[in-house]
């Protein structure tokens, strides 16, 4: 079983930045992709941005230009750097990890995710 566990959230002003990080235990695919999830209060969940094993990576184009995923492979830690947020960024951020395959952006793809981080963006 992995286990995934965000911190970095929090509150801040528009323009304001943070970074979220996300520590797996392990990695269970040879070839994995790890990436960000948020979910406002009565939306759906929707895919933020994304990195694979080869260091490839996906963003939402709500985020491209403000938002950088990375990844420390020798600390197991998945990172979002969160630049220029504004208050639609506002949601519980979810990381999770699954094969690399398919859709960048399907929840479905995704086997394991963590508990969640708040992102909370104030005009």
């Amino acid at each position: 079983q992995v286990q995934l566990v965000e911190s970095g959230g929090g509150s801040v002003q528009a323009g304001g930045s943070l970074r979220l990080s996300c520590t797996a235990s392990k990695y269970t695919y040879k070839f994995y992709r790890m990436g960000w999830f948020r979910q406002a209060p009565g939306k759906e969940r929707e895919g933020v941005a994304f990195i694979n094993n080869w260091g490839e990576t996906a963003y939402a184009d709500s985020v491209k230009g403000r938002f950088t995923v990375s990844q420390d492979n020798a600390k197991n830690t998945l990172y979002l750097e969160m630049n220029s947020l504004q208050p639609e960024d506002t949601g519980m951020y979810y990381c999770a990890q699954g094969e690399d395959s398919g859709w960048w952006f399907g929840p479905g793809r995704y086997t394991y995710w963590g508990q969640g981080t708040q992102v909370t963006v104030s005009s």
